[in-house]
C-alpha cells in the first residue's frame, strides 16, 4: 500500500482504511504493522508513550526513523517516568514531543480545589490527559499505542489497527497480541529502555498519586486508581 501523499484523507476514507487493515494485519508481526503504518501515513503517524517502557517507540523508530513520540506530562508523574522520557529522547531515533495541560497543577488546585484526583479522578484525567492528547493529535492521521489484550478485560478486544471514532484517527496497537513474556523478550533482545519502577513492583505506571504496586496474581492495571472503580483514564475509551 502506498503512502497518502495528496491532501488530507477524509474521515470516511481513513475509517475504511483502518477497518481493512485491521482485518488484513491481524496476526502480523508488530514491525510489519508499523511498517504498513509508516508507508501509509509517513510523518502523519505518531506514537504515544506513557514511558513505562520504550518498546513501541523502539519498534516505530525501526519502521519510521525520527517518528514523533508524544508524551503527556500531567504534572503528577514519578521522577522515574520523566527520566525514562529523557533517556528515550537521548537514545532512540525519535522526536519526543512533551504535551502539557492548559492548567498547571497549582492552577487546577486553585480553581477546583486540591487533590482533585481523589475527589473526581475522571475530571482530573479529562483535563490533564484526554484534552491534551486530543489537541496534540490534531496534525496526525494515525497514532500508535502500546495497548495489549492481556493487560485487562477492558482491552481484550483491542484490534491491531482500528478506528478512533472520537478523534477520527486511525489507531494502531502493533503489540496488541503480545504477552508480557513477549514484551520482556523484546526488551532483552534489543536492550530497550524501561522505567525503573517496573523493577519495583509496578506493573502499569501512570500518575504517582493514582498508581500503586500490584500484588502477585493481579492484572497489570490493578494498580491504577485502586479502590476508585476506575480502570481507564479515557484516552482509550
Amino acid at each position: 500500500m502506498t503512502a497518502i501523499t495528496t491532501g488530507r484523507p477524509r474521515a470516511e476514507e481513513l475509517r475504511a482504511l483502518a477497518e481493512r487493515a485491521g482485518r488484513e494485519l491481524e496476526g502480523a508481526p508488530a514491525l510489519d504493522i508499523l511498517g504498513w503504518a509508516a508507508e501509509t501515513f509517513g510523518p502523519r503517524l505518531c506514537v504515544t508513550s506513557s514511558m513505562a517502557d520504550a518498546v513501541v517507540a523502539h519498534l516505530a523508530a525501526r519502521a519510521l526513523p525520527g517518528v514523533d513520540v508524544l508524551f503527556l506530562d500531567t504534572g503528577y508523574h514519578f521522577p522515574e517516568t520523566i527520566g525514562t522520557r529523557d533517556a528515550v529522547e537521548a537514545v532512540l531515533d525519535v522526536n519526543v514531543i512533551t504535551l502539557t495541560p492548559r492548567r498547571t497543577v497549582a492552577e487546577q488546585d486553585a480553581e477546583f480545589g486540591p487533590r482533585l484526583h481523589e475527589r473526581n479522578p475522571d475530571l482530573c484525567c479529562a483535563m490533564r490527559k484526554v484534552e491534551v492528547l486530543e489537541a496534540g493529535l490534531g496534525s496526525y492521521d494515525a497514532w500508535a499505542t502500546g495497548l495489549r489484550r492481556d493487560e485487562s478485560p477492558t482491552r481484550a478486544g483491542t484490534p491491531v489497527v482500528g478506528w478512533d471514532a472520537t478523534r477520527e484517527k486511525v489507531k494502531i496497537a502493533p503489540i496488541a497480541h503480545w504477552t508480557q513474556a513477549d514484551v520482556e523478550a523484546y526488551v532483552r533482545e534489543h536492550g530497550v529502555l524501561t522505567n525503573p519502577l517496573l523493577q519495583d513492583g509496578y506493573a502499569s505506571i501512570g500518575c504517582a498519586p493514582c498508581t500503586r504496586r500490584t500484588a502477585e496474581g493481579e492484572d497489570a492495571r490493578a494498580g491504577r486508581w485502586a479502590g476508585m472503580g476506575k480502570t481507564e483514564c479515557g484516552l482509550h475509551g
